[in-house]
Order: C-alpha cells, then structure tokens, then sequence
C-alpha cells in the first residue's frame, strides 16, 4: 500500500474526530451555550449536512485542480473552522463553524478517496479504503475519548484547539508526503460524471449506505446520556466507553478491509444484519450497564465492518466517475449522519427516552438491509459483488500513477470473478 495512502489516513484521523466528537461533548456544550441536548445534538447535524452538500459541490468545482493543492488548500480551510469553533461566542457561530469545517472535511475525503483509490489495483480498493476509514476507527478510539477527557477537565473548547493542532499536523504531512499527481490525459467532464446517478445500482448504493450509516449514529450520538442517564454510569466512564466504540471500529475496519474485496456482499449483509441485531439489544438491555458496555463495543465492530464494503461499492458501480463516486459515497454517509441524530432527537424530543434512540437506528439499519437484498437481486446476471456489469459501456479510464487502464465497467468478468483477458 503507497505511503501517501497511510498519509491520507493520517488526516482522516483529524477530520474523523473533529466530526464525532460531539458526542461525548454535547452535554457541557449544551449548558454552556444554554441549549437543550437535542438542540445540541443539531451541531452533529450541521457537520453532516455540511458533508452532504460540500462533498459533490466541491468534487465538481475541484474536479480539474490539481489534487495536492486542492488537498492543502481543503485541510487549512478544515484547521481555522476548528479555531473559529473554539472562540465560538453563541451556539450560532458554533453551527456556523461546524458546517465550514464540514465543507472542507466532505471536500478533502471525496478528493482523498479517489486519489487512493487510483494508486492502487482494482483488487486492493476495499483496502485501500479501509487505511483511510481507519484514520476514523483510531479517531473513535483515541480522538473521540480525548476530546471527551479535554472537554471534561478542561472545557469544551480545549477539544477544539486540539483538533486544529492535529490539522496543522496533518497539513504538515500532506505537504511533505503527498506526492504531485499529474492530471489525466483525458480531462474530466462533469457531465459524463454526473451520469452516473442515473444508474440503478448507484442509487441502491447511495440509500443502502445512508440508512447504514444513520442508523448507527441514531444511537451514537446520544451514547453519551445514555450511558449516564439510563444505565447509571458516572461521567468519567462516557471517555472509555467513546474508546471502547473506538476499538471496536478500528477492530471492524481491517476485518471487513480484508475480506470486502472478495465477498463484498457477504460482508454487508452480515455486519448491517448484525448492526440491527446489536441496537435491538441496546435499546433492550440499556440500563444494564455491562450491557451497555459490551454492545457499544459490538455496534462499532458492525458500523465499521461493513465501511470498506460501502465505500468499495460505491465505486465499482460508479467507476467511470472516480471523483464524484467518492463524493457520493461521503454524501451518502453523511446523509445518515444527518438523519440519524434527527431522529434520535425527535425520539428524545417526544419522550421516548435515550433508549428508543436504538430502536429508531435498529429500525434504519434493518431497512438498508432490505435494499441490500433488492440491489443483490436486481444486479446483472453473473456479475459479482466486486465487479461491475460486463455489458456496461466500456469508458477508458485514466490511472494518476500508472497511466491509460480501463475501467472497472469495462472489464467482462469470467465466471469465476477473474478478469478476462
């Protein structure tokens, strides 16, 4: 795997706590910006719907820049947003930040994504897709505990300045080991990238990986309250369970890294079927506070499972359009996100209680799990999880590193699943 690969990964790293770690943060956030918790909730929101517009709109406008200045320039825009939410003066500005910050994050993973993934062969995209969601897995399990810890003995706003430290760090890295990455022969027409949005199969992905990703975070982001309020834990255990979810995603990450290229559907299946079957349990058995522990951990074993399988989907039957099929996926995640913490507020907000914010995730998930099964049937005859259609319109596509190869939609598969030459 390239080291400018594990650099991306690296920034993921600063991207991924800054976006979750709100939710070890909301309770002091909320007193001090004078808000309720679902109020507070929203700047979890903010961050997603951020990610959903900026991820497309910038993959567009950046599509014929140069991909390491786009990325230098994406990750200085990431940092001052951590700095402008750390003076935030009123919960407004704080909002405001968190959408920048999230513009910048949607636009640096949709560029990162694709140039990963033209570094590498067709055989080595879920993995190399999970080196990056790993920068979120170690994110969940050192970022989001430390910003927790920060924000519990030190205040809210230290968790802010230390995630633009680790910006300008990962700034510092991008400058020193991304490498300059020639711009394609051919250049990219947007027209025939947004094409792709009329494929059936992109369309599954986008709801598949948004119910997925929603469902998680519909529990997730109230985790913390939940934690306290119904299983009885004392505020210094929400930091070690954050970690716990942490340990558990980078656990889920490489496993489903491993495997997603081969049985790609076979890992959805059974980390979203598992997901659903982990937030019944943690809507059940919440005020059990073992319980609570041990399923916070399983849930973000399933939740990462199954990210390099999304993420690789996403551009097996989008590959014609390698930017864009980056930026959907982003999108698609954080469409979720969005989602996600809405319901759970909703719940909260109808007194329901922080539990039945498993139930609303666990009713999310098993919905994405349903429409796996409709894309696994309605795909093509003989294509494989990994591949696209072998009647697909061939489109020659442009590798940043090895030059004029064909795209994954071009290559007819035996069926076996091996290329045919």
């Amino acid at each position: 795997m390239p080291i400018a690969v594990h650099m991306l990964g690296l920034a993921v790293f600063a991207l991924g706590t800054s976006e979750f770690m709100l939710s070890g943060l909301l309770p002091p956030i909320a007193e001090d910006m004078n808000v309720s918790i679902p109020r507070a909730g929203l700047l979890i929101s903010a961050f997603a719907i951020g990610m959903v517009i900026g991820a497309p709109l910038l993959a567009a406008a950046t599509l014929r820049l140069p991909r390491r200045t786009t990325l230098i320039t994406l990750i200085t825009v990431f940092g001052l947003g951590q700095v402008a939410g750390a003076l935030a003066p009123s919960y407004e500005v704080l909002f405001a930040s968190r959408v920048i910050s999230a513009l910048a994050c949607a636009g640096f993973w949709a560029v990162g994504a694709a140039v990963a993934i033209a570094m590498v062969d067709f055989g080595q995209r879920a993995r190399a897709m999970a080196v990056m969601l790993g920068g979120l897995s170690v994110a969940n399990v050192l970022g989001v505990p430390a910003g927790a810890f920060l924000g519990e003995h030190f205040g809210w706003r230290s968790a802010f300045w230390a995630v633009a430290a680790a910006s300008a760090l990962a700034l510092a890295g991008v400058l020193t080991l991304i490498p300059r990455i020639p711009l394609p022969a051919e250049k990219p027409r947007l027209k025939r990238e947004l094409s792709i949005y009329a494929d059936r199969q992109v369309q599954l992905s986008i709801v598949v990986t948004a119910l997925a990703a929603g469902g998680v975070f519909c529990a997730f982001s109230y985790l913390s309250p939940l934690l306290t309020d119904v299983a009885g834990l004392a505020d210094g255990w929400v930091p070690t369970v954050l970690a716990l979810f942490g340990v558990g995603a980078l656990l889920g990450t490489a496993i489903g890294g491993r495997f997603a290229d081969a049985h790609l559907f076979g890992v959805l299946l059974s980390g979203i079927a598992a997901s659903t079957v982990f937030l019944v349990s943690l809507a059940l058995f919440a005020a059990t506070p073992a319980a609570a522990i041990a399923l916070s951990f399983l849930i973000g074993v399933s939740a990462f499972y199954t990210g390099p399988a999304l993420n690789a989907r996403m551009f097996n039957v989008a590959g014609a359009a390698p930017t864009l099929a980056g930026a959907t996926t982003t999108a698609a995640f954080n469409l979720g996100n969005t989602g996600g913490p809405w319901l759970g507020g909703t719940v909260i907000d109808l007194d329901f209680g922080y539990a039945a914010t498993a139930w609303a995730g666990a009713a999310m998930t098993a919905t994405a799990l349903a429409t796996v099964a409709l894309a696994l049937r309605l795909r093509p005859v003989g294509a494989r999880g990994t591949a696209r259609p072998a009647q697909a319109e061939p489109h020659a596509e442009t590798d940043r590193t090895r030059g004029p190869v064909v795209a994954e939609r071009a290559v007819p598969r035996a069926p076996d699943g091996a290329p045919q030459r």
